[in-house]
């Protein structure tokens, strides 16, 4: 399992409270919690799940390896994923492995620059600048039961400010059918349906890098491997859902 000091102090609270967003946030987020609800549903009916629909075809499931290889990239949204597993004593308890997810520059909104940060390296290639949003536990059932962000170094991502990574939360998309429509459909999906934690997670992350670096005086606590999570929240789709559901009947 992950060590105690790499996860210390990094669990949010679940209890979101999600009657206090705006009608249309929740809206939005019913849409996606129907879609992510019928992916599940449909996958089931052949008795199928995410992790095993995103892997066939793959044969031999690597460590560390990237699926697919080579990630998703939708070239029009420049939304980008990944799943792949940690070795059996870096992983949460109860995890098969994680999705991680990405916006590229090309499809930022305007005015979203790399934060000025330790270590900060322009990339030959602009569109390389990429932006972590979320990371997406998943059982070995392939259920998610965790989001949780991560430092600079883990993903080799370029840092942005929490109220910019927020911005990209909107612009995310994978709006194709490869290599898998369902997935696809249903990664998109989740960010939507928790955008309100995911944002909570992001502002709990650049904290959390800040008190690490008052901590660690002359380190760099954005390249620190003692620092991998800096933020999770444990979830349940139907919970949030249900939640989401409560919230707009209480509007009316």
């Amino acid at each position: 399992m992950r060590s105690e000091m790499m996860i210390k102090d990094a669990a949010l609270d679940s209890d979101y409270p999600l009657e206090t967003l705006p009608v249309e946030t929740l809206e939005a987020m019913a849409a996606a919690g129907a879609e992510v609800m019928d992916v599940h549903r449909v996958l089931a009916k052949t008795g199928d799940n995410i992790v095993g629909e995103l892997l066939k075809h793959h044969g031999t499931f690597y460590e560390w390896d990237h699926y697919p290889p080579g990630d998703v990239y939708d070239h029009e949204t420049h939304g980008q994923y990944y799943y792949h597993a940690h070795a059996s004593d870096q992983r949460f308890e109860n995890e098969h492995g994680h999705f991680h997810t990405f916006v590229r520059p090309k499809g930022m909104p305007p005015g979203i620059q790399p934060a000025k940060v330790p270590g900060f390296v322009a990339p030959d290639d602009p569109n390389d600048a990429l932006s972590h949003l979320v990371a997406i536990a998943m059982t070995p059932a392939g259920l998610p039961f965790r989001l949780f962000t991560v430092n600079r170094w883990v993903t080799g991502e370029v840092w942005y400010e929490a109220e910019d990574v927020i911005r990209l939360l909107d612009v995310f998309s994978i709006d194709h059918a490869q290599p898998s429509w369902p997935v696809n459909r249903w990664v998109t999906a989740m960010v939507t349906l928790f955008k309100p934690q995911i944002a909570d997670l992001l502002r709990a992350r650049d904290r959390k890098v800040a008190d690490w670096q008052d901590q660690n005086l002359g380190a760099d606590a954005f390249e620190d491997r003692d620092l991998e999570v800096t933020a999770f929240l444990d979830i349940a789709v139907d919970r949030q859902v249900r939640g989401v559901a409560e919230a707009l009947l209480g509007r009316q």
